[in-house]
């Protein structure tokens, strides 16, 4: 046991902390020139925080202390912690608040899935206290943005409105409903059509079955049936919506509307979206997010409601995709120099010539040989290191300085 990680875990090696840092960093720049500020919030919660909303269930959180005043989790996701930071710590800042993160979350396994990823990293952004189609579009444009600096290719987003999802579920018994659109979520024809409904509600069923391709293919479906004038009013946003994005996005908008999107977290009250990858035809969810203007009142003291629109992008499948990619760092970085002490005497000189090298406007890497080794082992260490420079330090505190 001692020598493994636990379970769902693993341990991150240089070169691999050096690319996802590069993801992160890379993601951070896209962030910060948008006008976002980052976030750390505790990785520890109250159950009751991560579980408010509905969206997580207790069973999927890992619980690590029982407290007096309640229980403790490992944060599942990142969007309840902000949400509660937000009301309850920056009340005061001036809206809308533009906030991001990168940081790991943690996720039980479900039973019969031991050795199932339980620890993931996300870097994400929340727009907060910001509603209407104008927010929808920054939060798009921004996503596809990150996406477009990475360099990832053969991304696609799914888009969907759980709220015009939710009213067009309305009219199935409610002993259906959930079967409907777990049919629907899987894709699943034969399950919707060995539902026990009537004829009307079996079309209709298989109506909304169909509901995702071409935005305007998908909204021009929407025209064929009777809406009630909320229903209607979402469409005309998701209508104005896809056609500022065609306006802003520089290239083709690759965007599928798809109403048969249904998160598995239920605090979403507009937009949902997926984007997906199918890089060399595997098909990966690098990121979802979405629209939640009910979650924050949650948090409030005063039980305010504020809107709230965000998304998190899954590290490791952006890791997964640009594995191969020229721009992701494929090598472990090489220190500039080896600083060795010519004698006993030269060792506390070394060190500090070894400071003044750090001290350059840029990074310079230096390492201090600390093994006594022939002049010829320090040669072939340094050769094998890939270290070019090597400062031989005498006891005065000057170097001889030989390039390999």
């Amino acid at each position: 046991m001692i020598h493994q990680p636990p379970a769902g875990t693993k341990d991150l090696l240089p070169l691999e902390v050096l690319q996802k840092r590069w993801i992160a960093d890379r993601l951070r720049d896209v962030f910060n020139r948008w006008g976002y500020q980052r976030i750390i919030t505790s990785t520890l919660e109250w159950l009751d925080t991560l579980t408010a909303g509905g969206a997580i269930q207790p069973e999927t959180v890992i619980q690590v202390e029982d407290s007096n005043s309640g229980r403790l989790g490992l944060r599942p996701e990142l969007t309840a912690s902000i949400a509660r930071a937000a009301v309850t710590r920056m009340a005061s800042d001036t809206p809308p608040l533009r906030l991001y993160y990168s940081a790991n979350v943690f996720r039980r396994a479900t039973q019969g899935d031991h050795g199932r990823q339980v620890e993931f990293y996300q870097t994400g952004v929340e727009l907060l206290a910001a509603s209407g189609s104008l927010a929808d579009t920054e939060i798009l444009l921004l996503l596809m943005d990150g996406l477009t600096h990475l360099g990832v290719r053969d991304w696609h987003i799914l888009l969907g409105e759980a709220s015009l999802t939710r009213a067009l579920l309305a009219p199935f018994p409610a002993e259906h409903q959930a079967a409907v659109r777990q049919a629907i979520v899987n894709l699943d024809r034969l399950a919707l059509t060995a539902l026990p409904l009537d004829g009307p509600l079996q079309e209709r069923a298989q109506f909304l079955f169909e509901l995702r391709g071409e935005p305007e293919a998908v909204l021009a479906r929407l025209g064929q049936i009777k809406l009630d004038p909320t229903s209607q009013q979402i469409v005309q946003g998701l209508k104005t919506l896809i056609e500022r994005l065609r306006q802003a996005a520089p290239e083709t908008l690759p965007i599928t509307l798809d109403l048969t999107l249904l998160e598995a977290i239920d605090y979403y009250t507009g937009i949902v979206f997926e984007v997906v990858s199918a890089h060399k035809r595997q098909y990966r969810v690098l990121g979802q997010g979405g629209r939640y203007d009910a979650l924050l009142e949650l948090y409030d003291p005063k039980g305010q409601s504020s809107p709230g629109i965000g998304f998190a992008l899954n590290i490791e499948e952006l890791h997964a995709v640009l594995l191969n990619s020229p721009q992701l760092p494929q090598t472990k970085p090489i220190n500039d120099w080896l600083v060795v002490p010519q004698t006993p005497e030269a060792e506390a000189a070394a060190f500090t010539y070894g400071h003044q090298l750090r001290q350059s406007e840029h990074l310079v890497r230096v390492e201090m040989l600390l093994d006594r080794l022939a002049p010829e082992a320090v040669r072939d260490y340094a050769r094998s290191s890939g270290i070019r420079r090597v400062a031989w330090v005498n006891p005065d505190g000057t170097p001889e300085i030989e390039v390999l």
